[in-house]
C-alpha cells in the first residue's frame, strides 16, 4: 500500500521528490503519515477534499482486499 500511495500522490504535485510516505502501526491499523512540500498540500487535498477522499478511499479498498485495515493522514511540518 506504501508504494501505491506513493505512486499516486508523486504523480499529482510539483514537487514529488519531497512526497514521503511513513507507515506507523496503530492500534491493529496502519497509519500512512503523508509529507509534502507546504505548496502541494492544496493539490492534495482538492477542491472540498474530494482529492483525499479518492485517494483514502482506494487505499482501503486495497487494504481490505488483503485483509489489513489503514489510513492516510497528511502532516504538515
Amino acid at each position: 500500500m506504501q508504494a501505491f500511495l506513493e505512486y499516486v500522490v508523486k504523480g499529482l504535485v510539483d514537487r514529488p521528490d519531497a512526497v514521503t510516505v511513513t507507515p506507523v502501526e496503530q492500534g491493529g491499523q496502519t497509519l500512512f503519515e503523508l509529507r509534502l512540500h507546504p505548496t502541494d498540500v492544496g493539490k492534495i487535498i482538492g477542491k472540498q477534499g474530494a482529492t483525499i477522499q479518492a485517494i483514502r478511499s482506494l487505499t482501503q479498498v486495497g487494504a481490505a482486499k488483503r485483509g489489513i485495515r489503514c489510513a492516510v493522514e497528511i502532516i504538515e511540518d
